[in-house]
């Protein structure tokens, strides 16, 4: 790979994991008036579960407000959401919407490589056009516009998998729902001229600089994983940066990093610091599959679960060192967490501290349970 490998470093996992906690905003927490700019920094946030986006920004924000990112969603339309790395729901920052599409559109993947994605493209385009339509109106718009029940029914009932390559080609995003039903309308309209333009080769170079910004030092694999793609295709991403990337060494294995992000790296410590992480939080689902610095391997299925579920997390200086979960019933939040291994005191002083700052955000009185080593496991 023709890039800035001729300089070599050496850093340990300690290091690496702090200085990605505050890259995170998982050390030092920004104000409320930054959560888009939070939003940004973490590449997007993962919105499977919209509950899960909140509380990841919960857990990096002082002071956030329930509904505010509603808010910043719907009302001010500074957020958007749509379908983005791996094909799956994210919020992006409005103002940065044409950067990410440009290099969404660059996939060959899920379906944006098919004829017939075109036919169903020119169709979408018109029917959305300056309005949002729910899914069964959109369905009944592409099939009187093509003349085709089938495309028809592939809008109405193939959930997510032709959306997803329209999504990529600049032409759906979702809208405020109606009467509990999804609706979508179109980038243009929804974010008007802050859709900028980017050439689709430099947008990728970008959105790669992102990723390292925010997840070095990482291998090409951690990055085909996260943008999903091979690792082929990670290798030719990572080699378009050419000099502005150098090789890192954990543990033996080289990684890559900005070279304009090293010192930093190097003179990063372990804070001190737990955090609780929601369900999908993109700390996780960045996070390599195959490092025991990061999760021991023992413990990998209790994170990353059965049909791309991935676990809320209890993080203990950048390692992941248990699971949590809460319930709400009446004005009471039960929240459970299970360490893998022992917590230093500490850490569980931590812990406390931040379950209560759960229940003040969600409005209940806690009720906090441990499930120690010993114990019956929550999974």
């Amino acid at each position: 790979m023709a890039t800035g490998s001729e300089r070599s470093h050496r850093l340990s996992w300690e290091q690496a994991l702090a200085w990605r906690m505050e890259r995170h905003h998982l050390v030092h927490r920004a104000a409320p008036i930054d959560l888009v700019r939070v939003a940004g920094d973490l590449c997007g946030l993962h919105a499977q579960l919209m509950s899960s986006a909140e509380l990841s920004l919960w857990a990096r924000i002082d002071g956030l407000e329930p509904g505010a990112l509603d808010e910043a969603l719907w009302e001010r339309r500074d957020l958007v959401k749509t379908w983005a790395m791996r094909g799956t729901l994210h919020l992006l920052p409005a103002a940065e919407l044409g950067l990410w599409l440009a290099a969404l559109g660059t996939h060959t993947g899920y379906g944006n490589n098919r004829a017939v994605t075109s036919v169903l493209a020119e169709a979408v385009a018109g029917a959305l056009d300056g309005r949002a339509l729910t899914r069964a109106e959109l369905a009944q718009a592409v099939e009187q516009r093509t003349g085709s029940r089938q495309f028809g029914e592939w809008m109405r009932y193939s959930w997510g998998s032709y959306l997803k390559a329209l999504a990529f080609r600049s032409l759906v995003c979702f809208a405020p729902g109606a009467g509990g039903r999804v609706r979508f309308t179109t980038p243009s309209t929804w974010v008007g001229d802050r859709l900028a333009t980017w050439e689709p080769e430099e947008a990728l170079r970008e959105v790669t600089r992102r990723f390292l910004a925010t997840y070095a030092p990482a291998t090409a694999e951690d990055l085909a994983r996260w943008w999903g793609v091979g690792p082929a295709r990670a290798r030719r991403m990572l080699a378009g940066l050419g000099d502005e990337i150098v090789q890192v060494w954990l543990d033996e294995r080289p990684r890559w990093a900005l070279a304009r992000d090293v010192e930093h790296l190097a003179r990063a410590a372990p804070p001190g610091v737990v955090r609780l992480l929601p369900a999908f939080d993109p700390w996780v689902a960045g996070a390599s599959r195959a490092e025991p610095a990061a999760l021991e391997p023992r413990y990998r299925e209790r994170v990353f679960r059965p049909q791309g579920w991935i676990s809320p997390v209890l993080l203990l200086d950048g390692r992941m060192a248990g699971v949590w979960g809460y319930t709400r019933r009446s004005r009471r939040l039960r929240v459970e967490v299970e360490p893998f291994d022992g917590l230093p005191a500490w850490a569980r002083e931590q812990i406390e501290a931040e379950a209560q700052r759960l229940a003040v955000f969600l409005g209940s009185q806690l009720d906090l349970h441990w499930h120690l080593p010993s114990s019956p496991s929550l999974t």
